[in-house]
């Protein structure tokens, strides 16, 4: 594994989780070579990031090779993992439970397949959504439609339309003299979005991501953004395949 350069020091060797270590580091040795100030160390190690410290005969913290390696392999898992796991991961490795560090990598690589196949799943959907049928050709357009003239535009019952309202997928205006909900473009929009995603099927969750995508912007816009969060995903997988190949290295190193 490829460590970062570490000054000398002329200070006696200590023994460090089963091995002999020749390099002792003080806290401003340790934040030098790892590229950091002294209170990002001690934050590090506060958090659990860093296994526990020696301390010489004068109480000072002597650090090693051994905890620079879990400098860098720290902040590459948080690049795949983000903090709060990453932090939990090195936690369990210093205690000596690898079982439980291996269950919270696995979970996190789950939970990247699932928000793949989410922005997937959007992705087709906006791309089918995009070839509905402009509005112009309404009657009362600009004003708006009642509920009963909504539903027989996109060919539904009323008593659907109204129940995808009580689900929060749509949210129509007030007639300000009879008080009658009253679609205007953009209400109608999200119902024909909805009218399309429930006649294939999609669940309510989905057509909700969905609605929420196009509320940003465009269908092109919220094409867009839904392949850069591809991207960002793909990006989050190499991560976690490089971090966690080296921290692998520095879980044998520690046995």
């Amino acid at each position: 594994m490829k460590i970062w350069p570490v000054a000398p020091s002329s200070a006696s060797p200590t023994e460090q989780s089963g091995r002999t270590v020749k390099r002792i580091l003080r806290v401003g040795e340790l934040a030098k070579a790892a590229g950091l100030s002294v209170q990002s160390i001690r934050n590090y190690e506060k958090l659990g990031f860093l296994p526990a410290a020696e301390r010489s005969a004068s109480g000072y913290r002597l650090y090693t090779q051994y905890h620079l390696d879990a400098l860098r392999v720290s902040r590459l898992l948080i690049a795949g993992y983000g903090w709060r796991r990453s932090r939990q991961i090195m936690a369990n490795i210093h205690a000596g439970d690898v079982t439980a560090a291996l269950v919270l990598i696995d979970e996190r690589h789950a939970e990247i397949h699932r928000n793949r196949q989410e922005v997937e799943q959007i992705l087709n959907i906006l791309r089918a959504t995009s070839s509905l049928p402009e509005l112009e050709h309404i009657p009362r357009y600009r004003r708006g439609l009642y509920v009963h003239e909504a539903a027989r535009e996109v060919k539904v019952r009323t008593s659907a339309v109204r129940y995808w309202e009580t689900r929060g997928l749509l949210q129509p205006g007030r007639d300000p003299e009879s008080h009658y909900r009253l679609y205007d473009a953009e209400q109608l929009r999200r119902l024909q979005v909805v009218t399309l995603l429930r006649k294939a099927n999609y669940d309510f969750e989905a057509i909700r991501m969905v609605l929420n995508q196009l509320a940003q912007g465009t269908p092109d816009q919220a094409v867009l953004a839904a392949q850069q969060r591809l991207k960002e995903l793909a990006e989050i997988s190499k991560n976690c395949m490089q971090s966690a190949a080296v921290l692998w290295q520095y879980i044998e190193s520690s046995l």
